[in-house]
């Protein structure tokens, strides 16, 4: 059997909505945002289940849900931190000029 790496399962009821459109734009935002994140996860199976709030969402706020969703579950690495500033880890290597 071949690795198929990591896998999406959705699960996207008529409770959400009860028209098919909004439901299927809900799976493909979902499955697209699962797409881009493919191959920072580790193999397995992922199973979401949308709630009724996801029918108000708009494609990028769906994927921040997911991103949000893979962080709270440790299958992805928390976000860096917004900023400008250096961590200190890169600061650690800055040699100062010699005078």
């Amino acid at each position: 059997m071949v690795d198929a790496g990591a896998r999406l399962g959705l699960a996207v009821s008529r409770k959400v909505d009860r028209r098919a459109v909004v439901r299927n734009r809900i799976k493909r935002g979902l499955r697209e945002s699962f797409r881009a994140q493919r191959t920072r996860l580790a193999p397995g199976e992922y199973v979401v289940v949308a709630r009724p709030g996801a029918a108000a969402l708009d494609a990028a706020a769906l994927q921040r849900a997911l991103l949000t969703l893979l962080q709270r579950a440790g299958a992805l690495p928390p976000a860096p931190p917004a900023g400008t500033m250096p961590t200190a880890a890169c600061t650690d290597r800055v040699q100062p000029p010699s005078r």
